[in-house]
């Protein structure tokens, strides 16, 4: 009888590590991501080395329910947006790790405010303004992490979350008093549209993390995270890793550049 998958088991422990990936505001559902999900968990278990069903994953598209999975006990891997690591990386002692390199972008991105062109000439001129953005749940983000360079967003401006990107861009476009925050990803499908001379991108955020990878308070033992750091950069060396790794829109997990990091946790600190 071979011992080893038993002996690997009980060194493990009797649950499952749980890896949770929250994107507020970012396509598909819980439900439709569960098999892409579950065929990343079971390419990091394998890579790991440990037995099947040693690594279970879920994604959240919403802030609320991807938070209360994250207080469970077994949720001791993350891969979460960097707006809403900034805004709870204290309240759950979240500790970054890796960089999540998105496919086709690379590690970093970089935000862009745009408005209806012409009507922003400076931050001031934000003044009674709404500024709509995917990363809208977290204000300090948008008003210092994103824009904090450009200068200080007036204390008027209304921040508001909102995933309806090509809504709000018509508006702009319109000429309401509306500026759209866009993610690298939204902001490189800008001129696609076809109203896209009617608009135009007044600041840009430096170059910040695309998603970060934390490990959630002293969830995991040293050893069991070295492991998985291991296990998570190396996963796109094999086809099935690769494959998972695709099916959740990534190329693969890189060395986090900590002075970026810090410096974009300094101007959240600053907006709040």
């Amino acid at each position: 009888m071979n011992f080893a998958p038993i002996l690997a088991a009980l060194a493990l422990g009797a649950d499952a590590v749980a890896f949770v990936a929250i994107a507020p505001g970012y396509p598909g559902t819980t439900a439709e991501a569960q098999a892409s999900m579950d065929a990343f968990a079971a390419a990091l278990g394998a890579q790991a080395g440990w037995p099947a069903g040693s690594v279970v994953a879920a994604y959240y598209e919403k802030d609320g329910p991807g938070l209360e999975r994250l207080q469970k006990a077994d949720a001791a891997l993350a891969m979460v947006a960097l707006p809403l690591f900034l805004q709870q990386a204290d309240a759950f002692k979240l500790e970054a790790r890796l960089v999540a390199a998105q496919k086709g972008a690379g590690p970093t991105e970089v935000w862009a405010l745009v408005a209806k062109k012409g009507r922003l000439g400076s931050p001031a001129a934000l003044a009674g303004w709404q500024v709509n953005s995917i990363a809208g749940y977290a204000p300090a983000f948008v008003r210092g992490t994103a824009l904090g360079g450009w200068g200080p967003v007036p204390a008027s401006t209304k921040v508001v979350q909102s995933n309806q990107v090509l809504s709000s861009l018509r508006k702009a476009a319109a000429g309401e008093n509306i500026a759209v925050l866009l993610d690298g990803t939204q902001a490189a499908a800008l001129s696609t549209l076809p109203f896209a001379a009617e608009l135009e991108v007044v600041a840009r955020s430096a170059p910040l993390p695309s998603g970060v990878l934390v490990t959630v308070g002293k969830r995991l033992s040293p050893d069991r995270w070295k492991v998985l750091d291991g296990a998570l950069r190396k996963l796109g060396e094999t086809p099935t890793g690769l494959a998972a790794l695709e099916a959740i829109r990534l190329q693969g997990f890189l060395p986090l550049d900590p002075t970026t990091l810090a410096a974009a946790r300094k101007a959240y600190a600053a907006a709040k």
